[in-house]
């Protein structure tokens, strides 16, 4: 039984991990550190039991110690690698234990299409190669090249965060095109994450969970917070509220899939 897991959170230590871009002033909420003691009093406060914890940097050594917090509420961890370099010796170094998928903050990358590099396209098959799944983290706009590299990478797990974008995306109908187009690849699952700041437009909220929904199916979207950014939205409380108002017509075997299921499967947890 997997449980209810939260499918994306952070953790940080700014001592060793410093978070240049937390504005304090506009991001007071978050302009703190974040470890396993504040992670399991969200959990609790959220009805979750275990969470996959996700990089905030492209650092390997951030990587290496998120994987040293073996703690029981941390399921997993989806850290990074330099995947334009020796993919296999990086994970070498990490070693075994909680490493479930690799990611890389695409949406922030100088290089527009960075995911589409031969280099890169390479090592995505040595993560699948090693059990590894990989997020992508892009803004609505690269939905696109995301297809093309999903359809090229048939063995390789991908899961789309924050619902591809949706929170910032200028263009809501493009969005949906590229949101319905990755639903007709099999190896593409998705997240219900970084929406806690719409909470407030139910309608806006409903309806792009509803094309997630639709197009994707319950058995492949999974529950996220984006603890603690949710903090500088409506917070993760009210995030997980909002969540369970809006898939509780659902059948209890589709709820567990999104509360968890579908994140255990996809993770390997």
């Amino acid at each position: 039984m997997s449980g209810r897991i939260d499918a994306h959170v952070h953790l940080w230590n700014r001592v060793t991990d410093p978070q240049p871009w937390i504005d304090p002033e506009t991001m007071a909420a978050i302009d703190a550190d974040f470890g396993p003691v504040e992670l399991a009093g969200m959990l609790a406060d959220t009805g979750q039991d275990r969470a996959v914890v996700v990089q905030a940097g492209n650092d390997l050594g951030e990587t290496g110690r998120l994987l040293c917090h073996d703690v029981p509420v941390v399921a997993g961890v989806v850290g990074w690698v330099d995947l334009t370099g020796k993919v296999d010796e990086q994970l070498d170094e990490l070693g075994p234990g909680r490493l479930v998928g690799i990611r890389h903050l695409v949406h922030v990358d100088p290089d527009p299409d960075w995911l589409g590099r031969p280099d890169v396209g390479a090592s995505l098959d040595r993560l699948a190669a090693r059990g590894l799944a990989f997020d992508l983290v892009v803004r609505s706009w690269q939905l696109d090249l995301v297809r093309t590299v999903v359809q090229a990478h048939p063995e390789v797990r991908f899961v789309l965060d924050h619902l591809g974008g949706i929170a910032e995306a200028p263009d809501e109908a493009e969005w949906e095109r590229g949101v319905r187009a990755l639903a007709g690849l099999p190896n593409v699952a998705v997240k219900i994450s970084g929406l806690a700041g719409i909470v407030p437009d139910a309608a806006r909220l409903a309806r792009v969970v509803g094309v997630a929904l639709e197009s994707f199916g319950p058995h492949r979207l999974m529950y996220g917070s984006d603890w603690p950014l949710a903090n500088l939205g409506a917070g993760s409380v009210a995030w997980r509220s909002a969540v369970d108002a809006l898939i509780e017509d659902l059948s209890d075997d589709e709820r567990s899939a999104i509360d968890g299921g579908t994140a255990s499967a996809w993770y390997r947890l």
